[in-house]
């Protein structure tokens, strides 16, 4: 089986190739760290008690902040390995002094027996749904439990796994425990032939710090020359036409700050916006527009604002993480994509903690907000009320990981 689904992958190399290439022709980054994409790395001596922890990108590297911390304080060992550089960059800012952190492999059997051999898990946990063969059947094979913590799979998502069912079935059958945010999730993974399931949550209310600042937000708004006697309105994991799209609808003699979700966007940001501040630029202008071209710091530009605008929500993408900002006490507008967040939305939209809105709505909400006080406080304390409720899901996801420890 190991040599049939290498097979498929080498097939399928050609068209990756040029998906690459297109990827490279609009402005993407080049694919880095080869060696590392191959398995290759720093060989990590035994341990008894080693969990890897298994996150795509910048969303699940956040989502797994506080199981970390919690995992390394009930003395587990925690290596974390991400696919992606955004992602790896950030895992590097939030983990790399207190565990390992590496570059996770293709999915060839040759790499993954050389990445597991290297880093000698005793647990492996998936963060939201990375299903890939040859890791799960590495794993089954060595005898290494193997988890899904944090589950979702989306409904595009789902339609894809349908087309390649019967293959997908026995690896399903081969993970220990999948742990789903939702019962609609559930549902999806269970129709794949998934067992041992059972839903236990969303980190991602985990993480949603509830508090009135954020240590360097001061420093930011300084460096960035924003003007805190007026109007702060912070477009957070914006794409190119939001950017467009959040300018138009910022009302005169308010500042606008964007935060890009993607570095390829920031040059694109930066002609938008002009004339702008931008965060790693040294020049200054006197302008309502910024720009923060950094990651890790949106936190920080949240906690400036006076209204929050959810990227990827506007355009044709799943949207954003909103719990951030509503945690920081900011009235938080987001677009009608989203559905890889359709769960917590529509909970905070219930519960009158978000303003959801269409893109030809967004100016006439941003200026209702700016001049209503209280409607900006009710929907704050609404949201944070909400997010309050749904804490707890980190727990069950250590306890999930504990239960299945081999030296438990």
């Amino acid at each position: 089986m190991f040599v049939l689904i290498d097979i498929a992958y080498f097939i399928a190399l050609p068209f990756l190739l040029v998906f690459a290439l297109i990827s490279r022709l609009k402005g993407h980054p080049r694919r880095q760290d080869l060696a590392a994409r191959l398995g290759i790395g720093e060989s990590l001596p035994p341990s008894r008690n080693r969990i890897l922890l298994h996150a795509v990108s910048v969303g699940e590297v956040n989502a797994i902040r506080s199981l970390v911390q919690d995992l390394q304080n009930s003395g587990y060992e925690v290596v974390v390995c991400v696919t992606t550089d955004t992602g790896l960059a950030r895992a590097d800012e939030l983990f790399s002094e207190s565990c390992h952190v590496t570059r996770f492999p293709f999915d060839f059997s040759f790499s993954m027996k050389r990445f597991l051999q290297r880093i000698k898990p005793n647990l492996v946990a998936l963060v939201e749904l990375e299903v890939w063969p040859n890791l799960i059947r590495t794993c089954h094979g060595n005898s290494i439990p193997i988890l899904v913590i944090n589950g979702r799979l989306s409904l595009r998502s789902f339609k894809r796994y349908k087309l390649v069912k019967v293959l997908l079935q026995s690896t399903f059958k081969k993970l220990s425990a999948i742990g789903m945010q939702s019962e609609v999730y559930a549902s999806r993974v269970k129709q794949l032939g998934a067992t041992r399931v059972s839903i236990e949550g969303t980190m991602k209310w985990d993480n949603a710090i509830i508090a009135d600042s954020v240590e360097g937000s001061a420093e930011l708004a300084e460096s960035l020359g924003i003007d805190l006697t007026k109007a702060l309105i912070v477009g957070g994991s914006t794409t190119p036409f939001e950017h467009e799209l959040l300018k138009s609808a910022t009302p005169s003699g308010a500042q606008l700050l964007c935060a890009p979700r993607r570095p390829e966007w920031f040059d694109d940001a930066e002609k938008t916006l002009s004339p702008c501040n931008r965060r790693t630029s040294s020049s200054r202008k006197d302008t309502e527009y910024f720009l923060l071209d950094t990651f890790g710091e949106l936190d920080k530009a949240y906690s400036l604002a006076d209204i929050v605008v959810i990227g990827r929500s506007f355009s044709p993408l799943h949207g954003s993480d909103p719990t951030a900002s509503i945690a920081l006490g900011k009235p938080t507008i987001i677009g009608p994509n989203v559905s890889d967040f359709q769960d917590m939305v529509q909970l905070l939209v219930k519960g009158k903690g978000i303003i959801q809105c269409s893109k030809e709505e967004l100016a006439s909400q941003i200026s209702s907000l700016l001049e209503d006080k209280e409607s900006r406080n009710s929907i704050t304390n609404a949201g944070r009320k909400v997010i309050s409720s749904l804490q707890g899901a980190t727990k069950r996801y250590e306890d999930l990981i504990a239960e299945y420890m081999p030296s438990a």
